[in-house]
């Protein structure tokens, strides 16, 4: 009687998980006695591919205008450049392309400040500070990889070898000279990460400069000029600032609990807001990148002769960038995701050709931000967490030309570098590019460190901000592809983390359900009125059995 009721209940069951199972399979269009397929003829296959077609141009459509605009762009430029535009005249050609920065320049205080703190009060300070810290490594091996093909590109190219006649009056270029010192730039970095002021901060940093005062005993006549270090504001954002600050208050507003959910969804909803102001600028990257590319072109003197003169070094660092950005940060991708990276990087083509055509990784922030969440499903709280710190802090394509230039600078000079000196140039690149500023010729202040800590003169920089905006296009292309990379791989770790936890809850609640189904299974045979009835009858028939056995015995 036990093994029939048991089978009662489990055949129940089936045929109810069965039922089930036929109103999903239904309900979805699977059930194959109820829903006959159709025959598929060959108009249905062409109107397919036309519904692809149009599928593929619609979701694509910005991509193909971007990569347009900078073509018509160079066409442009080619054909503008030989009317011998007026100076004036090249101004109002390349106005259309000013406004796009401006518009992407104005963008990014709002995007910044209020993604990193609707970032941070997203998520709890346990898996901040757990994705913080693999960001930041992250960031640190990749620049220091950088920086060592840098430098070892430097040193099998030798662009500065033979180069020695060359100057900075043989091109014509101005003299740019910096003498800041090594420790004081280190100590601006420091200053700038704490401003004094959030509002100047905004379009004001820290910069050391210095004056000349007599100190000495005058009566004597032993009076010397002595080189004394105040601070002055800058033009330019202190980014870096308020990233910091972004962070910390994002965190503390977390802390506040219940009190502080207000103010975080006024910053969720003023940073969505953001993004459709971002969509809309999108809309003109193409139009602007045609005149920005086309005016550079026009605005190009003899391209010739610097090529000549240069072309080694402008070869090595776009080498450099092609290995990094082609094959380093790819294999890192796929050494942590096991996912194909160019896939990924097939989502970014909009934000790698803004990189390529405004030299500003800052100013790419906005698309990226927008192709890595909606082209390649990357989670919200991630991607507005690191882009905005990856744009401050990340500069991989910096580091690979500026070693290049130290080192050319160096062989230009005639100065042998000792291993000592190649340790220097690794660790000052790699540091000093997280407060290097993502605008166009952000980079040359940079290289005037590295020069300063190696003791090389600071006079031949000109030679580097006179092919600049060759080399500043890829660099930008690679800084921007390290940190959307660098994005992916945190998403991939965060998700894998997320499963481990939903499979250790499962599991948990599989023991507590296997628990309460002995427990029932125990009651059931205790309480059940048909096993009572089944053993009164067995004690029954016992009796009767035994009742004759008694009567036979009689007898």
């Amino acid at each position: 009687m036990r093994k029939a009721w048991y089978l009662l209940q489990t055949s129940g069951k089936t045929e109810r998980v069965g039922k089930i199972m036929e109103e999903k399979s239904e309900i979805n269009g699977h059930a194959g006695h109820k829903s006959p397929l159709p025959a598929v003829s060959m108009k249905s296959e062409k109107k397919s591919f036309k519904d692809r077609l149009m599928v593929f141009l619609k979701r694509n459509l910005l991509v193909i205008l971007t990569v347009s605009g900078v073509l018509v762009g160079v066409g442009l430029g080619m054909m503008v450049r030989n009317m011998n535009l007026t100076r004036a005249q090249m101004t109002y050609f390349a106005f259309p392309g000013e406004m796009l920065l401006r518009m992407l320049k104005m963008i990014i205080l709002p995007l910044v400040v209020c993604s990193l703190i609707s970032g941070a009060a997203s998520l709890d300070t346990r898996s901040l500070g757990k994705l913080g810290g693999i960001a930041v490594s992250y960031f640190l091996v990749t620049t220091l990889i950088a920086s060592s093909i840098g430098v070892a590109l430097a040193f099998i190219i030798k662009p500065g070898v033979g180069a020695g006649a060359l100057n900075t009056n043989n091109l014509g270029l101005e003299d740019v000279s910096s003498n800041k010192e090594t420790a004081d730039s280190f100590l601006d970095l420091a200053r700038n990460l704490f401003p004094s002021n959030l509002v100047a901060a905004a379009f004001r940093s820290y910069v050391t400069d210095y004056k000349m005062i007599l100190v000495g005993n005058g009566t004597n006549g032993t009076l010397n000029n002595q080189k004394v270090p105040y601070g002055t504001d800058a033009d330019g954002m202190n980014i870096l600032g308020l990233v910091l600050f972004a962070m910390v208050f994002g965190v503390a507003l977390r802390k506040l609990g219940t009190e502080g959910e207000e103010l975080i969804r006024f910053f969720n909803a003023f940073n969505e807001a953001t993004m459709v102001l971002v969509s809309w600028i999108m809309w003109y990257v193409p139009f602007g990148i045609m005149f920005l590319v086309g005016s550079k072109i026009v605005e190009m003197e003899d391209v010739v002769l610097l090529v000549t003169s240069l072309g080694k070094y402008i070869f090595a660092s776009i080498l450099g960038h092609i290995i990094h950005g082609g094959f380093v940060l790819p294999l890192i991708y796929f050494g942590f995701t096991r996912k194909n990276p160019f896939s990924f990087l097939s989502g970014l083509i909009t934000p790698f050709t803004t990189a390529f055509a405004t030299c500003s990784s800052s100013a790419t922030l906005p698309t990226m931000m927008k192709c890595v969440e909606e082209n390649n499903g990357v989670d919200k709280r991630i991607s507005r967490f690191i882009l905005p710190i990856g744009a401050t802090v990340n500069m991989d394509g910096a580091a690979i030309f500026q070693c290049v230039a130290a080192v050319f600078i160096a062989q230009l000079n005639n100065v042998d570098l000792n291993a000592g000196q190649i340790f220097t140039i690794l660790v000052t690149a790699t540091a000093s590019s997280v407060g290097a500023a993502g605008i166009p010729a952000g980079g040359i202040i940079t290289i005037a460190i590295i020069l300063e800590a190696i003791g090389l003169p600071t006079h031949d920089l000109s030679l580097m901000l006179a092919v600049d905006w060759i080399v500043d296009r890829t660099t930008t292309v690679v800084n921007v592809e390290g940190d959307a990379l660098g994005a992916g791989i945190l998403h991939h770790i965060n998700e894998q983390e997320m499963k481990k936890q939903q499979q250790h809850q499962e599991e948990q609640e599989l023991q507590e359900v296997k628990v309460e189904v002995v427990a029932n299974v125990k009651a059931e045979e205790e309480t059940s009125p048909l096993v009572t009835h089944q053993n009164q009858g067995e004690s029954s028939s016992r009796e009767t059995l035994s009742e004759k056995d008694g009567v036979e015995s009689v007898l």
